[in-house]
């Protein structure tokens, strides 16, 4: 089973914090950053919670709002004080229902079927949800963002030149670079000359956006998914959670434009979309989000890993740069966007 061995070292597992949700614990286990435990009261999830009582409180009332229309989400436990949440040792921890299924493999295009469904079904089930979080309200946000990440690409490339000795990370960056800041030009280019502002100012549009579609994230029982860890969860348009649905998806089969067009198929078995919104999500397809994300990891060292393994994803999120190009033409021609 996979789990982060050094993260949850730093769990407390004492009897007392479970005896706060009123739980007696016969065993735990680890899996990815949080532990299954097994209760006098059945199967749960104890999370430590890195962010603060306002988001959390965020997170549970956008699950409350979705479960009045759709069950298949996680949901939290109560403590003895009608809290969801426990202050333990300085940390805050959090008691979960355990939702049963297998984890979705996006290998298997009948768990794309069905994940994407789920997506439409989560995202009709969120609409009107509000929030007066300005960090996670991202509507009406995305073209300001691109610019800020354009100015974050520049201070990464001064940085890479600043190096006297160039790693071979600095070097390939430095290489690239340009060639993805031309990119996320081009996303705000095609944002700017379409109707992105018009879709935010429609509450069909907006929803509670999951923000985290891995394959893990998305459980499968009786053929049909389940959503949990809602963590990194936000308010904004539908077509947020498709890019990054899409982009999770294809990136492992070459940037197949068929898997786009299955993933958007299903989606609107239970949601709709129109054509603004699919030229809207071309805009977001076209940033280059993984070149991005591994560019900010290394410069910022928001990431505790080796040089090498920096350099492995460098180079694998560098050598599918033709594929992703190929993707977003065939895409263009699929939404008939000019």
């Amino acid at each position: 089973m996979v789990y982060n061995k050094k993260y949850l070292s730093h769990y407390n597992l004492d009897v007392e914090l479970f005896k706060e949700f009123d739980l007696e614990v016969y065993d735990v286990v680890p899996i990815r950053s949080v532990y299954i435990i097994y209760t006098d009261k059945g199967r749960k999830i104890l999370k430590k919670v890195e962010y603060t009582i306002k988001e959390l409180n965020f997170i549970n009332d956008g699950i409350k709002y979705i479960k009045n229309k759709f069950s298949r989400v996680v949901d939290f436990l109560n403590n003895k004080n009608g809290e969801i949440y426990s202050i333990w040792n300085k940390d805050m921890y959090c008691i979960m229902d355990l939702v049963e299924g297998r984890e979705s493999d996006f290998n298997n295009p009948i768990d794309i079927c069905i994940s994407a469904e789920g997506i439409g079904e989560l995202h009709k089930a969120s609409e009107g949800f509000k929030t007066d979080l300005c960090n996670k309200y991202y509507n009406g946000k995305l073209i300001d963002k691109l610019n800020r990440k354009i100015d974050e690409m520049n201070f990464f490339k001064n940085i890479a030149n600043m190096h006297e000795n160039k790693t071979e990370f600095d070097n390939i960056f430095l290489k690239e670079v340009n060639y993805h800041i031309d990119e996320i030009k081009t996303s705000i280019n095609i944002l700017e000359n379409s109707l992105y502002y018009k879709l935010c100012s429609e509450e069909d549009k907006v929803v509670l956006c999951h923000h985290d579609l891995a394959h893990h994230n998305i459980l499968i029982n009786d053929n049909k998914a389940y959503f949990i860890d809602f963590d990194y969860s936000i308010i904004d348009l539908k077509v947020h959670d498709l890019c990054n649905f899409i982009n999770k998806v294809v990136k492992d089969f070459a940037f197949d434009i068929e898997k786009a067009k299955i993933i958007i198929n299903s989606y609107c078995k239970k949601n709709s979309l129109d054509e603004r919104e699919i030229k809207v999500l071309y805009g977001m397809l076209n940033f280059p989000e993984d070149f991005y994300n591994i560019s900010k990891d290394y410069y910022t060292k928001r990431k505790d890993w080796e040089e090498e393994e920096f350099l492995n994803k460098l180079k694998k999120k560098s050598s599918y740069r033709n594929y992703r190009k190929e993707f977003l033409f065939l895409f263009k021609e699929y939404g008939n966007i000019k």
